[in-house]
């Protein structure tokens, strides 16, 4: 095809100019499975929009190509395009896409096979801990479940005394072959699952599968500074793969709720109640903090809703390195239920306050009469 020809490739693959990597993977992965060869047998012009689709992803996701074709078009990767210059695998941006894509044709992915084995699963364990335990960091151990190997057939699966067959179907290799178009393309074989052997009289034991469920026990380090929805990864302590490597054991983190202290980032809220005749002369109060009790003096006239800061003494940082402040929130309190007599002591108090003692209330009607004049 002629490079006066040849469509635009942000149109063949249908994205913006300015369209992200993963946006243009996206849009070549649907291109491709709609016009596949192997899904379109004998359609010429299914094959043709998946080699032009393929022609465009080859640019636009090298950096490089793109540049060229954005600032000279077609003549800018003369060459570059379509399925040349060795295939695809090591050094092209097509391995994992084209993976996916075959998973998506085949019901599988490509290319796994016996000699790689089979990971273990991932598992996920939710551990609560306390306020102060998030903060400052604990060693934990818990109780996990995982598959060990079958003592009884040693985990082969089968009855002692027997043996697993090879595979009918794959014939030993754990691979099955297609040959779709011009790809040939590996799937696992789906009798054996990639073992290349399967199990005719199984272990009474475990039943075929080759392990039986137990529980172990681990020493989980939970650093200072995780907070709810944190995840610890324990490598290697998931499931038991079958001739692959272990899954990972993942630890999900939920932090109880404190009756004094709320977390906002590094920093600990609590809220102190006074009594009104603390605000209004001052006081010296216990605050309750991470590291114990400490004084704080309230000077006279202090307002509810005032905030005072302990520097250092929040939550540690995650990374490692310096603390977070306690943010202490006073909460001056209205009284309740007075008697006769303290009735009587703030009504002569309040004819002779005047409006002069309480600043805020004057500055709200100075405005308002700047307001109503």
């Amino acid at each position: 095809m002629a490079n006066g020809e040849k469509r635009d490739y942000y149109e063949v693959l249908g994205v913006h100019r300015n369209a992200s990597e993963t946006e243009i993977k996206k849009a070549f992965r649907k291109q491709a499975v709609q016009h596949h060869p192997d899904k379109n047998p004998g359609n010429k012009e299914a094959e043709e929009k998946f080699k032009e689709a393929t022609e465009a992803y080859e640019v636009l996701s090298d950096a490089q190509k793109r540049a060229q074709y954005d600032q000279f078009g077609h003549a800018g990767v003369s060459g570059a395009g379509g399925f040349s210059g060795g295939g695809f695998g090591a050094g092209t941006p097509f391995g994992d896409i084209f993976g996916d894509i075959f998973g998506d044709i085949f019901g599988g992915g490509a290319g796994r096979g016996r000699s790689q084995g089979r990971r273990g699963d991932d598992l996920l364990y939710n551990m609560e801990i306390t306020f102060e335990e998030a903060a400052f960091g604990i060693e934990k151990k818990i109780e996990v479940p995982f598959a060990k190997r079958c003592g009884t057939c040693n985990g082969s699966g089968s009855k002692p005394g027997t043996e697993p067959k090879v595979c009918p179907t794959c014939r030993g290799a754990g691979q099955v072959r297609y040959q779709q178009g011009f790809f040939s393309v590996s799937k696992t074989c789906g009798q054996c699952n990639g073992e290349g052997k399967v199990v005719v009289d199984p272990c009474p034991d475990c039943r075929g599968k080759g392990s039986i469920k137990d529980t172990k026990t681990l020493s989980v380090k939970v650093p200072g500074g995780v907070e709810t929805g944190s995840r610890l990864k324990l490598t290697g302590e998931g499931g038991q793969g079958k001739g692959g490597p272990n899954g990972d054991l993942y630890v999900a983190i939920s932090v109880k709720e404190h009756p004094i202290f709320q977390r906002e980032d590094t920093n600990v809220i609590c809220e102190i109640p006074i009594s009104f005749i603390q605000a209004s002369l001052g006081c010296e109060i216990e605050v309750p903090t991470l590291d114990g009790k400490v004084s704080m003096k309230i000077p006279d006239g202090t307002q509810s809703g005032k905030i005072y800061r302990l520097r250092g003494k929040g939550i540690p940082s995650l990374q490692g390195y310096g603390r977070g402040d306690q943010l202490v929130v006073i909460r001056v309190e209205t009284p309740t239920n007075l008697n006769k007599k303290q009735k009587e002591l703030l009504e002569e108090f309040a004819k002779i306050s005047g409006v002069d003692v309480y600043p805020l209330k004057k500055s709200f009607l100075d405005k308002v009469m700047d307001f109503l004049s």
